[in-house]
């Protein structure tokens, strides 16, 4: 099925739709833009993730593999579910179906894993004193806004595509999503899309504004010279040779080094 809104769907926004679902996507988009810039040019020793590893590890052992796989799976999916119309996967012999059924359940699964290592994340933030009082406003903003983004995506998945009868997602939402793109935004798409997915789509909007102005930067600095650059070699140094005394006497080495 090809994701096409007649003309008239696209006409019936009100004011407050054009500014939801146009204004607010395309400032957070130049905000976006623009705030990397200027973190690259006025904060690059701050372009960092900057761990606590040092001040906790057992936590941090489980939760951010597990977060970050998450991630990674929900990020693939959302490329592949918003930014590829449903009339390519067909082509290629995926259909509606197969998609939908491969999208909730492995989504699911990203998500289930995402939000547990992003909860051990913030237990340890929360429960561990010294990351505690090291977490900067940045982080304060970052960590709710994080987390209300994820638990909304799930939950839409969860009301409408596990527990309830479906919703094609991809005639709406993603058609909204790439009109943004190409200059050709269409308000009525997500105007009546269910709550929780005008929710998550705000939300993440609003992520994307915060992005470049938190450690998520990082995600932009993944250090892949490191697979071509050659090995390190360290090598012990040898003992330097003990002083003298205070009673004039030296050392045991020094002494067999002189009776040589």
């Amino acid at each position: 099925m090809n994701a096409v809104l007649p003309p008239s769907a696209a006409a019936s926004a009100g004011g407050a739709d054009l500014v939801l679902w146009v204004a607010v996507p395309y400032i957070c988009l130049a905000v976006f833009a623009v705030g990397h810039v200027w973190r690259y040019r006025q904060d690059q020793f701050g372009w960092t993730s900057r761990t606590t590893q040092l001040l906790e590890h057992r936590w941090l052992r489980w939760g951010s593999p597990l977060f970050h796989l998450g991630a990674f799976m929900v990020i693939a999916g959302h490329v592949v579910g918003l930014a590829v119309p449903d009339s390519w996967t067909e082509a290629v012999g995926i259909s509606e179906h197969a998609y939908h059924t491969t999208a909730v359940w492995a989504g699911s699964a990203a998500g289930v894993a995402m939000v547990a290592g992003l909860g051990m994340l913030c237990a340890r933030r929360l429960l561990t004193r010294r990351i505690r009082l090291g977490t900067d406003r940045s982080d304060k903003l970052l960590f709710p806004l994080l987390s209300a983004t994820v638990l909304l995506g799930i939950t839409a998945t969860a009301a409408h595509n596990v527990f309830g009868p479906g919703y094609d997602y991809r005639a709406t939402v993603s058609v909204w999503f790439r009109g943004l793109f190409v200059l050709q935004p269409q308000p009525g798409a997500i105007a009546g899309a269910p709550l929780l997915f005008q929710l998550h789509a705000l939300t993440a909007c609003l992520l994307f504004a915060a992005w470049p102005f938190t450690r998520l930067v990082h995600v932009w600095s993944a250090p892949i010279g490191y697979l071509a650059r050659p090995y390190l070699v360290y090598r012990r140094r040898a003992a330097p040779a003990a002083a003298p005394t205070a009673g004039g006497r030296t050392s045991p080495a020094s002494d067999a080094r002189r009776a040589a």
